[in-house]
């Protein structure tokens, strides 16, 4: 067993690494499209079974499941890259710190988020373009979803320290699992116990309690290389903060989206009505259609990296880091070109109202346009996250959505009037990001390896 152990980690640095990217990559692609299916199942049930009211005010709640998985990107995605580095350097007590610090600081985040969001769950959701047609769905799917916050914190922070043992096929296992309850529980819930929006929420919330269980029982077991172990969930505060200087970068992004579903959907209420929040409800939708291969399949890699930098194994990062742009790049392109030129058919996924799909079909080009090029930053960006180059990441999850997104969507419609110029910000913000991103990537890409 130890010796199989050991082979499952050494592989990083040793084998074939196109066989490699492969056997890491296409596991947790293939998880991060079924996790996705956790929320798109609901949108597709609601949007079909229940109206688009419905599916507009569960719409809504994406900004708070978007923050609370923030929180557990900032434990999850900055533990497992250091807990990669670590074991490279064949410091297995530092590796297996940095994982119980993570379970414990993630059920903090639990309990303290459960508690803000019931208390402001009702105007929070009006401040971000709720109804009074909408509200009432909201709410109701809000209200239960935040039941399950401590499962969602377990299975996004620790599976990527799953990943980062060499084991993408048991990370990609717990998130089957969960999808696989959510599939079969939904239409119990929704139809034949006729609950509504608030079947789809109970429904995700078994399915993420039967995930955790399994990452849990995983991270305790003797089949894994990094376990949680009882004498080092002691907080270690420096050990904790170094986490999070490198999941800052992660959180921003994933939180600045939650930001951004605020900005975009205050402005479209504002400028357009609930039919526009309704829009941007299905192109968030499809956007994650778009991101979710692409961001699944980096996250598989992405230790690779890590464990060659640590190691000291020049050669092998940057044969790694051109791989990974070049396919990010190109799937990002040809993914958001078949948005572009087939937007109806992807809104029909989610709805059957045919003045909906039209506004859909409007707006999608405009809105998807500057995710032609925005794979060169998702890559870099990867790069940067397995280097453990925490604050030029951090300026670059900063660049996207805060120094860009946030000022355009709210300047633009003032100089117009028109709801069509909040669509424009966003294309607007992610090609000027990918571009920079890229540039800033071709400048420091020799000295960050020249720092080990």
């Amino acid at each position: 067993m130890v010796i199989k152990i050991m082979r499952s980690e050494e592989k990083l640095g040793t084998e074939r690494m196109g066989k490699l990217m492969i056997s890491m990559g296409i596991p947790t692609l293939v998880a991060q499209l079924i996790n996705l299916l956790y929320n798109l199942v609901d949108r597709m049930y609601i949007g079909h079974i229940v109206g688009p009211d419905a599916l507009t005010g569960v719409g809504l709640t994406l900004s708070v499941i978007m923050l609370i998985s923030a929180f557990s990107a900032l434990m999850g995605a900055g533990g497992a890259p250091l807990a990669a580095i670590a074991m490279g350097q064949g410091d297995k007590k530092r590796a297996a710190t940095i994982l119980s610090n993570a379970v414990v600081i993630l059920l903090c985040f639990s309990v303290i988020l459960m508690v803000v969001f019931y208390y402001v769950e009702k105007p929070f959701l009006y401040l971000i373009g709720a109804s009074d047609a909408t509200y009432p769905y909201a709410g109701d799917y809000l209200r239960i979803y935040l039941l399950g916050t401590p499962f969602v914190q377990l299975v996004i922070g620790l599976n990527p320290f799953i990943t980062a043992q060499g084991k993408s096929r048991t990370a990609m296992a717990s998130v089957l699992i969960g999808a696989v309850f959510n599939i079969i529980l939904d239409p119990i819930f929704i139809m034949v116990f006729q609950m509504g929006v608030r079947g789809a929420a109970l429904a995700t919330v078994f399915s993420q309690c039967a995930s955790a269980i399994w990452v849990l029982h995983f991270l305790t077991s003797k089949k894994a290389s990094l376990h949680i172990q009882k004498e080092y969930l002691k907080p270690q505060w420096r050990v904790i903060g170094n986490v999070m200087s490198l999941g800052i970068s992660p959180f921003i992004m994933q939180s600045t989206e939650s930001l951004i579903a605020v900005i975009l959907s205050s402005g479209l209420q504002k400028y357009g009505g609930d039919i526009y929040v309704g829009s941007l409800t299905i192109l968030q939708s499809i956007m994650q259609l778009v991101n979710t291969p692409i961001s699944g399949f980096t996250q598989g890699v992405q230790p690779i990296l890590s464990y060659n930098y640590g190691a000291g194994n020049t050669a092998r990062v940057k044969q790694a880091y051109r791989i990974i742009i070049s396919l990010t790049t190109g799937v990002s392109f040809l993914l958001t070109l078949s948005v572009m030129l087939f937007p109806g058919m992807y809104a029909m996924i989610f709805t059957d109202d045919v003045i909906l799909i039209g506004v859909v079909e409007k707006v999608a080009p405009i809105f998807m346009a500057g995710m032609l090029i925005f794979g060169i930053q998702m890559g870099c960006q990867t790069t940067f996250m397995g280097l453990g180059q925490a604050k030029i990441s951090l300026f670059m999850a900063l660049l996207r959505k805060v120094f860009l997104l946030v000022p355009f969507a709210v300047i633009f419609p003032l100089f117009t009037g028109n709801v069509m110029s909040i669509y424009y910000a966003e294309c607007c913000a992610d090609a000027l990001a990918a571009m920079i991103c890229g540039t800033v990537f071709l400048y420091y890409r020799k000295k960050l390896l020249c720092r080990q």
